[in-house]
């Protein structure tokens, strides 16, 4: 009984102090293989969307209790841009594929209480007024990533070859979404955890990638991954709501 207490049984909240998510575009075809029942691509034009998030991540803690039992840590999570179709409504959504954290003891209460998918890595952080770089390291190198981001600048333009026709286009995927789902093939269900945000202004971000080990591997691999768009947030207080089964037919 296990996977019951994986439903992300209670609400939680924390304090993102920066927050870089990176887009990339993949053909639809590439991404579908990932997406478990009940699920659907969230998709612009023939794209969709595989997106990475840095966050430094303080003061964790279930929403009850007060900040000084919460935890500091560094999160890079992994995860596609989706839709979860119930009934006569539509929740835009995120399916995680896997996080990273620097801390062994988020490892741990991550994978019992949610469906994140946590493993140990370790970074480096590199940061002045104007510019913050990431240097992650995993192992085995499956999921190495190093990127420097002007956080200076009040706006960017969008990245060469992006397939965006505007920024307004670019910011409807531009990082935490409303809700985040997986399946939960015990009771063949979707588990919906809602997200609520304060101080969430995320402006477009000059970033360059100098390393992505985690696109090199299948299925990424089978395409030219193309940088859709990068932004950058700060001081956020964010809140996991207690999640929520949602059945699914037969």
């Amino acid at each position: 009984m296990r996977y019951l207490l994986k439903r992300h049984p209670f609400p939680v909240t924390a304090f993102f102090r920066h927050c870089l998510v990176l887009a990339y575009a993949f053909p639809r075809e590439v991404l579908l293989p990932l997406l478990p029942p009940g699920l659907v691509l969230d998709t612009y034009g023939e794209y969709g969307f595989m997106a990475i998030a840095l966050v430094q991540t303080e003061r964790l803690r279930p929403a009850l209790m007060p900040s000084v039992f919460g935890h500091d840590f560094f999160l890079a999570g992994y995860r596609i841009f989706t839709r979860l179709e119930a009934g006569m409504s539509s929740h835009r959504g995120l399916r995680i594929l896997r996080s990273e954290t620097d801390k062994r003891s988020m490892v741990h209460a991550g994978n019992l209480l949610t469906h994140y998918r946590y493993r140990l890595c370790r970074i480096e952080l590199t940061e002045t007024p104007e510019s913050i770089r990431w240097s992650v390291r995993t192992a085995q190198m499956q999921a190495d990533l190093d990127v420097w981001a002007n956080i200076g600048l009040e706006a960017a333009p969008l990245p060469n070859g992006s397939p965006f026709k505007s920024e307004a286009d670019a910011r409807r995927f531009a990082g935490p979404l409303p809700y985040t789902f997986d399946y939960e093939p015990e009771t063949h269900s979707i588990i919906r955890i809602r997200a609520v945000r304060r101080g969430w202004n995320p402006r477009p971000a000059a970033v360059t990638v100098f390393r992505n080990t985690f696109l090199q591997q299948e299925p990424f691999c089978r395409a030219t991954p193309i940088l859709a768009n990068a932004f950058y947030a700060h001081d956020v207080i964010y809140r996991w709501e207690k999640g929520v089964r949602t059945p699914l037919k037969q």
